[in-house]
């Protein structure tokens, strides 16, 4: 019988929110409780080195004072009365320090969307499951010369949510993942994927690939500087559509002025570009609500290449008023660790296109593939300018085939530039994590554009990056 249960079951979840509510001597109360359990077989080499098994659960209390918010956070279930009145006390003295009122509030009730959460395949993938997979990867990677490590896992996440104006809701949501990198002879391939059924990682096939992709990658040469025509596999696109909401569609950034949501309507990337947040989507980790208990809506960033608009909470919804979604929040409140709590597009969504992978690069007549990058960093906001190497199973391609493997290469490249270039879409959707980002995730196909910039070439006269 499986033991797969998050931290606590969905009636406990709702009494921790509810009582934490009613113990908080404020105006207004928001508590939000996130658990996980999740599974881990990771493995390295011929053995697997750390099977982990982690249960985490935080209670969060936003109090209210005046209009003046603050929080407290325990992950003691212990010291969540505690809590509650250290969030009162802190917002009270926010409170007492501004001398005027605030405009903080908590989020009412709303309809929530119908979505397929629990899978049994994922609550069946035990440990027998994933060391099978662990031993195949490993095996795969010996029988060519090389060597495979990588991690295979199972989780289920909660949240629950209770507020002062009678928000009181609960989701529990099975996830399954796996990430693994493939070494023979300086030839290196990874593969990472989740979903939140184990059956949809088609992870067996995903590890044959990857061991042949390494074995392929031997014998890299430098890679040339130069702008190419670039066929990004599904990782190195998701790694790009990414950084989306830093370059504008961030309800903090729109309401400061600042980003390509300034231009609604404008366009900015090419037709076949649409891309949004979508947690209702089947692909990544739909979730039917936020922090904040307000129901997820779908926020089309780029549709056939148009700006749509941000991501916002309550508070940026209200700093944006009525020009942006009505006033009203789009359910992506969130709260990362030592960070200020802020609106965050936690499921990035690119739907697949109609072309299978080989074909883009069967209409390559020189140019490059990559299929990830690495320590990506934000350049210039206002260009939606990034940098950051290729890495791992890169090829030249050459009069429509795959050619030699090239080994790491420096990029600088714009975003949106990049995006206003693609030409073709692949058929094949993969999702990646988003790190410290609560049931985050980025779900995008292959592309290909023109125009990417590998090295230090300058830029032509007059345009900009």
């Amino acid at each position: 019988m499986s033991t797969f249960a998050p931290p606590l079951d969905p009636a406990r979840a709702l009494e921790v929110a509810q009582r934490a509510v009613r113990d908080c001597p404020a105006d207004a109360v928001e508590v939000t409780v996130l658990g996980r359990a999740g599974e881990y077989t990771r493995f390295a080499g011929d053995r697997i080195h750390q099977p982990q098994d982690i249960t985490e659960l935080t209670v969060s209390v936003k109090a209210i004072v005046n209009g003046h918010a603050a929080r407290a956070a325990t992950t003691s279930l212990d010291r969540v009365a505690e809590t509650a009145r250290a969030a009162a006390d802190l917002a009270r003295g926010r409170a007492a320090a501004a001398g005027a009122p605030g405009h903080a509030t908590v989020g009412t009730p709303g309809p929530l969307p119908e979505l397929s959460l629990w899978h049994e395949d994922t609550a069946a993938f035990d440990a027998g499951a994933r060391v099978a997979l662990a031993g195949r990867a490993m095996r795969g990677g010996a029988e060519v010369g090389g060597v495979a490590a990588g991690m295979i896992g199972r989780a289920l996440t909660q949240i629950a949510v209770a507020t002062s104006s009678g928000t009181a809701v609960h989701a529990e949501a099975t996830e399954a993942s796996g990430s693994l990198t493939v070494s023979v002879d300086g030839g290196t391939a990874h593969w990472v994927d989740l979903h939140r059924s184990s059956d949809a990682l088609r992870a067996g096939d995903a590890i044959d690939a990857a061991v042949r992709r390494a074995l392929a990658g031997r014998g890299r040469m430098p890679m040339p500087d130069g702008e190419f025509t670039v066929v990004l596999g599904p990782q190195a696109a998701g790694e790009l559509l990414g950084f989306l909401p830093d370059v504008g569609f961030s309800g903090e950034l729109a309401a400061a002025g600042v980003g390509v949501c300034t231009d609604p309507g404008a366009r900015r990337a090419s037709e076949l570009i649409t891309v949004g947040d979508d947690a209702l989507a089947p692909v990544g980790l739909p979730i039917p609500f936020d922090f904040e208990g307000t129901p997820k809506q779908r926020v089309p960033f780029l549709q056939t290449g148009v700006v749509g608009r941000p991501v916002t909470d309550l508070a940026t919804a209200a700093a944006l008023g009525e020009t942006v979604n009505g006033g009203r929040s789009t359910g992506h409140a969130h709260i990362a660790r030592e960070e200020v709590p802020s609106p965050v597009a936690a499921n990035i969504v690119m739907p697949a296109g109609p072309t299978p992978e080989a074909d883009l690069i069967a209409g390559v007549e020189r140019g490059v593939y990559v299929e990830r990058f690495w320590y990506t960093r934000l350049v210039d906001r206002q260009a939606s300018t990034i940098t950051g190497v290729s890495r791992d199973a890169c090829f030249l391609i050459e009069d429509g085939e795959l050619a030699a493997p090239v080994d790491t290469g420096r990029f600088t490249q714009s975003v949106l530039g990049f995006l206003g270039s693609v030409d073709g879409v692949g058929d094949q959707v993969r999702s990646q994590p988003v790190m410290n980002v609560w049931n985050g995730s980025v779900s995008a196909p292959a592309l290909r554009g023109s125009g990417f910039r590998f090295g230090n070439r300058p830029l032509p006269d007059g345009q900009d990056s």
